[in-house]
C-alpha cells in the first residue's frame, strides 16, 4: 500500500495531461492515414461504373463522396462522386440494382466533424495553453504562477512551530530587555488596551550584519507563540509596475487574519531608502511600495496585534517618514560582542559538538575580538569539520585555531614562491611584528606567519587584549606605526620596495584621514572637515563636500601626509635599531613558517635580553 502511495504522489497531472495531448497529436493522423481510403487504387467514376455494369465489382462501400470498390480478385479501388449525386441513381443509370453489388452506404459527417474540430482547433489550443502554462511554471517556481504576482512570498512559521526563543539567542542581553515589552503585548494586549495605552507598530533592529537581528525577530515570535511573516525588502521588488505595493498589502492583510502576528521585513533598506534622492523624476516602483508600508502601518486602520520587526545595517539610509513614531516606534541597536557576550555565543554554539575538556573558553573568547555570533557559529564549525577531516574524535585547541584564522584571514593557499620572494614576504611581516613589539600602546602579536591565505603572502595576527570602545591618539599613531612596519623592514633591509604593502598603506593613510577630518588629531584642531551627509534632492549627491574649501583641503592632505611620514621614519628606526633581532625572525619565519608570540618572545629574550 506505501509503494502505491508513493507512485501516486509522484504523478504530475499537468505533465500527464501533455503527454496526453502528444500522444492524440501522434495517434490520430496515423489512424487517417491508415484508414482503408488509403490502400486503395484511386480511378474516375466513370471507370468505376463500367466496372460495376460489367459484374466485376462485388461490393461497394460509399463514405460521404467516396466510393470504395471491391472485385472479385478482392482488389480494392476508390472513385469520388459529386456531392448532389446519388448512389442509387448513378447505378440505375447503368440498370444495376444496389443488390447486385453489396451496396453499403456509411455516414460519418458527424464524426468526421469531430474528429476535424479535434485536430484543427481543440487540441492545439489546449497543446498551446497547457505548454504556456508548463513554461510559466517552470521559469518562475510551483508557488509563482501568472495569477499570483501580487501575492507576498513571505516564509510563514506558523504558530506553535517557531521553536526559537530568548534563550537560544546570546549577547544581545540590552536588545532583548527592550523586546520582552513587545512579547508581553503580543501575549497580553488587553492589559494595555485597558489603560490606554497605544501599542507599538514596529520595532526597528539596527546593527552590524552577523550580530542576530533575525535571530532575535524569530525568538521575539517563539516568546509570545505566534505566527512569524518573513520576507526580505529585495522580494517585494519586482519588474512590472505596482507589484511590490500589492505584495505589501497582501502580506498585512495575511497577518491580519491570523492576528496576533509578527512581520519581519528583513533588510528593509532596500525599499525604505529616503524618497525624492534618486537620479529619476516621479514616483519609481521602490517609492510605491515604500508608500504602501507607511499606509499599511499608519494608514486609517490600526493594525492591531500585528508588529512590524525591520531590520537593517543602514538606518542612516531610511527614510524620516519611516522612522516616526506611529510606525518603528522602538529602535533596538545591536552592536558586536564583547567578551562577555562572545563566552555566551559560544556556549549555544557548542552544543552537540564534542571538544576536548581541556580547552580555555575564556582565551578563545578573548582572541575572538570583533567577531560577531554568526563568525563565532562559523568558527566552530569550521572547527568540526577540519577535526572530521584528520579522523579525530574530538575538536581540539589546533582546529579551533586553525578555523579562527580562516575566518579572519580567509583558507590557507599554496603559493609557489622563489627563495628570494619567500625571504622578503618574511622580512615584511616579521617588520610588522617588531614595530608592533618595540612601540609604546602597541597591541600585542599573537602571532607571525608567511603561510598565504586569502589574498596576502603572509600576515601577523595583533589584536588587543580586551574589547576596546576608544582610542587615544597614541594608541592610533602606533597602529599606524605597526601598518607600514612592513614596508619599513623591506627598505631597510634590501633598499627596495614590492607591491606588498599596498593594503597596509591604504589602511594607515585612512586612519590618518580619520584622525585629522574626523577626530580632530592634527595641529588643525578640533574641528569638522570630513563630508557631511544631506538630503540635497534629485540629481544630487548624498555627501556635500561645500563644507570644505580648497585650501583647507590642501591643508587636510598636508597633515595627513605629514602623519603618515612621521610614524613610518620611526618605524624605520625601530628596524635599523634591531636589524640583527629582524634577520634572526626572517630565518626562522622561512623554516618554520609560522613564529607563535610566545616563540617571538623567546627569540627577543635570547637576542636582546
Amino acid at each position: 500500500m506505501q509503494f502505491k502511495r508513493t507512485i501516486k504522489a509522484k504523478i504530475n497531472p499537468l505533465k500527464l495531461v501533455i503527454w496526453l495531448i502528444i500522444i492524440l497529436f501522434l495517434v490520430l493522423p496515423l489512424i487517417a492515414n491508415h484508414s482503408p481510403q488509403q490502400l486503395t487504387q484511386t480511378v474516375n467514376l466513370s471507370q468505376a461504373l463500367e466496372k460495376i455494369k460489367a459484374g466485376q465489382i462485388t461490393k461497394v462501400e460509399v463514405i460521404n463522396n467516396t466510393l470504395l470498390l471491391e472485385d472479385k480478385n478482392n482488389q480494392k479501388f476508390k472513385a469520388y462522386k459529386e456531392d448532389n449525386e446519388s448512389i442509387i441513381e448513378l447505378l440505375k443509370s447503368i440498370n444495376v440494382t444496389p443488390d447486385q453489388v453489396n451496396l453499403k452506404i456509411v455516414s460519418t459527417s458527424t464524426s468526421q466533424l469531430i474528429q476535424d474540430a479535434l485536430l484543427n482547433f481543440i487540441l492545439p489550443t489546449l497543446a498551446i495553453f497547457f505548454l504556456f502554462y508548463w513554461m510559466l511554471k517552470q521559469s518562475r517556481g510551483v508557488q509563482q504562477s501568472i495569477f499570483s504576482f501580487g501575492k507576498s512570498r513571505a516564509k510563514i512559521f506558523a504558530k506553535g512551530k517557531q521553536d526559537v526563543t530568548f534563550k537560544d539567542v546570546a549577547g544581545v542581553d540590552e536588545a532583548k530587555r527592550e523586546l520582552e515589552e513587545v512579547v508581553d503585548f503580543l501575549k497580553h494586549p488587553q492589559k494595555y488596551q485597558k489603560l490606554g495605552a497605544r501599542t507599538p507598530k514596529g520595532v526597528l533592529l539596527v546593527g552590524p550584519p552577523g550580530v542576530g537581528k533575525t535571530l532575535l525577530a524569530k525568538a521575539v515570535a517563539g516568546e509570545a507563540g505566534v505566527p512569524f511573516f518573513s520576507m526580505a525588502g529585495s522580494e517585494f521588488m519586482e519588474m512590472l509596475v505596482g507589484i511590490g505595493a500589492a505584495r505589501v498589502r497582501d502580506l498585512f492583510s495575511t497577518a491580519k487574519k491570523h492576528a496576533p502576528a509578527i512581520i519581519f521585513i528583513d533588510e528593509i533598506d532596500a525599499i525604505g531608502r529616503q524618497r525624492g534622492l534618486g537620479m529619476t523624476s516621479g514616483h519609481d516602483e521602490r517609492e510605491q511600495t515604500l508608500n504602501q508600508i507607511l499606509v499599511e502601518m499608519d494608514g486609517f486602520t490600526p493594525n492591531d496585534n500585528v508588529v512590524v520587526i525591520a531590520a537593517t545595517n543602514r538606518a542612516d539610509l531610511l527614510d524620516p517618514a519611516l522612522l516616526r513614531p506611529g510606525r518603528f516606534d522602538r529602535r533596538v541597536f545591536l552592536d558586536m560582542p564583547d567578551i562577555n557576550d562572545r563566552l555566551a555565543i559560544l556556549e549555544i554554539h557548542k552544543r552537540g559538538k564534542p571538544f576536548s575538556p581541556d580547552l580555555n573558553w575564556k582565551k578563545i573568547a578573548q582572541r575572538t575580538i570583533g567577531f560577531s555570533g554568526a563568525d563565532l557559529e562559523n568558527m566552530l564549525n569550521e572547527a568540526a569539520i577540519l577535526a572530521a577531516q584528520r579522523n579525530k574524535g574530538k575538536i581540539g585547541l589546533e582546529e579551533i585555531e586553525q578555523a579562527m584564522l580562516r575566518v579572519k584571514m580567509g583558507p590557507e593557499r599554496k603559493v609557489s614562491q622563489t627563495s628570494e620572494d619567500k625571504l622578503m614576504t618574511a622580512y615584511h611581516e616579521g617588520g610588522h611584528a617588531l614595530v608592533a613589539k618595540f612601540t609604546p600602546k602597541a597591541y600585542p602579536v599573537h602571532r607571525v606567519s608567511i603561510v598565504s591565505r586569502g589574498i596576502a603572502l603572509g600576515f601577523t595576527e595583533i589584536s588587543p587584549e580586551r574589547d576596546k570602545y576608544s582610542y587615544t591618539c597614541k594608541e592610533l599613531l602606533a597602529q599606524i606605526r605597526t601598518m607600514l612596519g612592513g614596508r619599513a623592514a623591506e627598505e631597510v633591509v634590501s633598499g627596495e620596495m614590492t607591491q606588498g604593502a599596498a593594503s597596509d598603506i591604504d589602511r594607515a593613510t585612512e586612519l590618518a584621514r580619520q584622525m585629522v577630518v574626523d577626530f580632530g588629531m592634527s595641529a588643525l584642531g578640533p574641528v569638522k572637515l570630513s563630508p557631511s551627509y544631506r538630503p540635497l534632492g534629485p540629481g544630487r549627491s548624498l555627501w556635500d563636500k561645500s563644507n570644505i574649501s580648497d585650501k583647507t583641503q590642501a591643508s587636510v592632505d598636508k597633515e595627513i601626509r605629514k602623519i603618515v611620514n612621521q610614524e613610518y621614519e620611526e618605524a624605520k628606526k625601530i628596524i635599523r635599531q634591531h636589524r640583527r633581532l629582524l634577520d634572526a625572525l626572517a630565518k626562522e619565519l622561512v623554516e618554520k613558517e609560522t613564529v607563535e608570540g610566545d616563540e617571538l618572545d623567546e627569540l627577543i629574550n635570547r637576542l636582546e635580553g
